[in-house]
């Protein structure tokens, strides 16, 4: 085990260890022949065994992109990591080392077998992305808990597992739990599962199995439906109305207002806020099912820009192709040419002549570049003025400036809409208060209300401030959303064109640069000839 090794001196994997141990896994010949080479290619290596080592810490494997089977037993390893680049490994034995925590495995996407065994590790956990998971060596750790195992149920090809050796594995009916728990599963602590095993197990923990079918499935019918319900809150978001789809910003507007609160026991109050908020719903509703609609428009029409971008990008990448490979073929039979020329004013002459077609070659591809940027500023301009119209229109349509004739039927003024509404409620309560008032002075209130309302109306001024701050406060908050959805939607516009803009920018001066080198690399290569 690895506490033998204690005494000696701790090492890394590093780039030495690791081409020693090839060379030592390698038959005599080859080893010999490796021995003697500048280098061993790391990226090449699929097999690498590194055990009785006494290594402490897992490093400097980067370059071992290809390997598939990694063994690490026998060492004096206390953490998993390093292993992020081996992401084709298939097999990976870090038994006997003194691991506590199962992590750093996330890359491993391919990892069919694990070796874990005689190590420190109390839970089973970290493994989510070990889908091809078919072999799962753990004895001898410090696993308690049979539910902990039950986190292995989700790797569907698991078909080998050990356990020996951990407290849970003392546990009474721990083979039966196990075989029930796990139907796919052949071989547990080195022994063969058999039917009888299998079918007492299910007989044994059948009204158990029955309620995790059930509460699995109802999980996941729950989390199927908060995706979808994420789903939809994005889409709202997306189109800039999100919480526009019923009475969300009504209450807002009455959200934290104590004195409102109070006017609503007043029955005329309560029957013209009821109006109010289903008005208020129909407007916000209607803006809603606009925005849903426009983000659809917007959406076709950014998806019609990288239709036309995909095809504009080919053509250009074609046509390049086809001069340069004419190019390439000319430029090789002159090369060929003038290697054998001995004459110095001639090859002089042949030199500048194909210097000549390098300058023709470079004013062709920069042509046919200047050609593929106009064409794709013309398209990204028609994308800029088509969203900005729409963005335009549906803002509008929004804040209430658009031309009543095309948006009649559309709620043509929402926000606006929504202000006047208000108005208009504030003006009706503002008479319903001071009627009240009157009544109240008078000793004439007929209304049986509550003492802290019925005191409200006793002080007119108080009535009076505490509407005048409630209307400001409800079309504080109209202006907000409106502002809201405005700016946002506008900062999209800037947004989504200058990425295009920048993205395409970069683009062109890096094909831009590959033409300058290439031109570079043939001058280079005429310098040469002479």
């Amino acid at each position: 085990m690895s506490h033998y090794f204690i005494h000696f001196q701790p090492i890394l994997t590093e780039d030495a260890v690791l081409k020693k141990a090839i060379i030592e896994e390698s038959p005599q010949d080859v080893a010999e022949l490796i021995a003697k080479m500048k280098g061993i290619n790391l990226d090449e290596v699929s097999n690498l065994c590194l055990q009785y080592r006494n290594i402490l810490k897992i490093d400097h494997l980067w370059e071992c992109k290809s390997l598939t089977k990694l063994e690490l037993n026998n060492n004096i390893i206390k953490k998993i990591e390093g292993l992020d680049c081996l992401i084709n490994l298939t097999w990976l034995d870090l038994s006997f080392n003194n691991i506590e925590k199962i992590e750093g495995l996330e890359s491993l996407r391919k990892l069919e077998v694990l070796n874990l065994s005689n190590n420190k590790i109390p839970v089973i956990e970290n493994m989510d992305t070990l889908e091809k998971l078919t072999f799962f060596c753990f004895s001898n750790n410090l696993v308690g808990q049979l539910d902990n195992v039950l986190y292995l149920r989700t790797f569907k090809n698991l078909f080998t597992l050990n356990l020996l050796g951990n407290p849970v594995s003392e546990e009474d009916d721990y083979k039966l739990f196990i075989a029930a728990y796990f139907p796919n599963l052949n071989c547990l602590d080195y022994r063969y599962l058999n039917e009888k095993t299998k079918k007492e197990a299910l007989i044994k923990y059948h009204y158990d199995l029955e309620k995790m079918k059930r509460d699995g499935l109802q999980m996941q019918q729950a989390a199927e439906a908060k995706q979808r319900q994420e789903a939809e809150l994005q889409l709202h978001h997306d189109a800039f109305v999100e919480f526009l789809d019923g009475s969300y910003l009504f209450k807002d507007m009455f959200k934290d207002d104590p004195e409102a609160d109070k006017l609503h026991y007043l029955p005329e109050v309560a029957t013209l806020l009821h109006t109010f908020e289903h008005q208020m719903v129909e407007l916000c509703v209607q803006l809603f099912e606009i925005g849903l609609a426009e983000h659809k428009r917007r959406e076709a029409e950014v998806n019609s820009f990288f239709s036309g971008h995909s095809k504009a990008v080919p053509h250009y990448q074609l046509r390049a192709s086809q001069i340069l490979a004419n190019f390439e073929q000319k430029h090789k039979e002159r090369i060929e040419e003038l290697q054998h020329l001995s004459e110095p004013e001639l090859l002089k002459v042949k030199v500048t002549q194909c210097n000549d077609e390098i300058d023709l070659l470079c004013n062709n591809l920069m042509e046919l570049d200047f050609q593929l940027v106009s064409q794709l500023e013309d398209i990204i301009k028609k994308l800029d003025t088509n969203i900005s119209d729409m963005v335009v229109i549906f803002s509008e349509t929004a804040q209430g400036t658009y031309p009543l004739l095309i948006y009649f039927f559309y709620c043509a003024s929402t926000f606006a809409q929504c202000r006047d509404l208000e108005d208009d409620y504030n003006e009706k309560v503002r008479e319903i208060a001071v009627a009240t008032l009157e009544k109240v002075a008078k000793d004439k209130l007929e209304e049986d209300l509550p003492d802290d309302v019925r005191m409200l109306f006793t002080d007119k001024d108080t009535v009076m401030d505490a509407l005048a701050t409630g209307h400001d406060n409800h079309l504080l908050k109209i202006n907000d959303r409106e502002t809201q959805l405005v700016t946002r939607i506008n900062t999209w516009k800037v947004t989504l064109i200058k990425g295009i803009q920048d993205t395409e920018l970069k683009r062109s001066r890096m094909r831009i640069s590959g033409i300058h080198r290439y031109m570079d690399y043939l001058r280079e290569q005429l310098e040469e000839l002479q």
